[in-house]
């Protein structure tokens, strides 16, 4: 059934007259004609009675008057809600952040974007790489932010940021003080690292196996604070981005890495060969330009 043809329908219920319906719907009247013709011919029934006067419903047109008038009226609503979306009114973004990422980075972003849409929101997840990409993969995220190593074809990504990871080290440390360090130099020391579900974890694994040797890990979690306190607390050493540990506030220093450098690349990911809402194409275009 046509939506148009019983929109048509009520604007003659409501004028009782074919030719004002006609004028109303700026419609010549033999297509109104037509269109009303071909309802009653899909409905098998007649529905208006015409007399000299007026035109009167029939039963028919009384009943179908009774069913069209909330579907017509569900239809124009859906046409707005479509419209809002399509026109970034309103809507909802599913974002992942790794754990240590969030406030550097992508509180400025989100914040610029919400005062420009300020009726979308926004549902935040902080989590490893590795899960936020399985979220992304299998659309209970929309978008989110991981370390990069490696290349899934399956995702778009734009990288971000490259930066080199330091040690960080309780201030009585044998290498305090240091403008440098070589990585095997911590080869004896006790690692606390991020759990398995962290992509930073690969990253310091492979960079320890290739100057040879096999960091010792005493301790993992998923939470910054707690490897900044086991630091602090002289119960062993991590790796973290520059600019990371370069923010942490506790009893640790920091000891840039200079053989080899040590690189943490974060991108942005979205999925690939999927749909995308229009309030997701506009976040994500936002995104790319200002993270670029």
């Amino acid at each position: 059934m046509d939506i148009k043809h019983l929109k048509y329908f009520l604007e003659i219920a409501k004028t009782r007259s074919f030719t004002q319906a006609a004028e109303n719907l700026y419609i010549t009247q033999p297509a109104l004609s037509r269109a009303i013709k071909s309802l009653e011919a899909e409905l098998q029934n007649s529905l208006f009675i015409r007399t000299r006067k007026k035109i009167l419903l029939t039963d028919a047109g009384e009943l179908l008057q009774n069913h069209a008038v909330p579907i017509v009226e569900k239809m124009d609503r859906l046409e707005e809600d479509l419209h809002s979306l399509n026109t970034v009114h309103t809507g909802h973004i599913r974002i992942g952040l790794p754990t240590f990422i969030h406030s550097f980075f992508f509180s400025k972003l989100i914040g610029a974007f919400h005062l420009e849409y300020p009726a979308i929101t926004f549902q935040l997840e902080e989590n490893g790489s590795k899960i936020i990409e399985e979220k992304v993969m299998n659309g209970q995220l929309d978008c989110g932010v991981i370390v990069l190593n490696g290349k899934n074809h399956a995702i778009d990504c734009v990288s971000f940021v490259a930066e080199p990871l330091s040690a960080v080290v309780h201030p009585s440390h044998p290498l305090a003080g240091r403008e440098h360090i070589r990585l095997d130099e911590l080869k004896d020391d006790a690692f606390i690292m991020f759990n398995q579900d962290f992509e930073l974890r690969n990253i310091i694994l492979d960079a320890c196996n290739q100057v040879g040797f096999q960091p010792k890990i005493t301790s993992e979690t998923s939470q910054l604070d707690f490897i900044e306190e086991m630091v602090a607390s002289e119960l062993g050493i991590t790796l973290l981005p520059e600019s990371t540990s370069n923010a942490l506030s506790g009893n640790v220093q920091s000891l840039p890495i200079s053989q080899p450098v040590v690189e943490w690349n974060l991108a942005f990911i979205w999925k690939k060969d999927t749909y995308i809402s229009q309030t997701n194409k506009t976040f994500i275009s936002y995104a790319k330009d200002r993270l670029v």
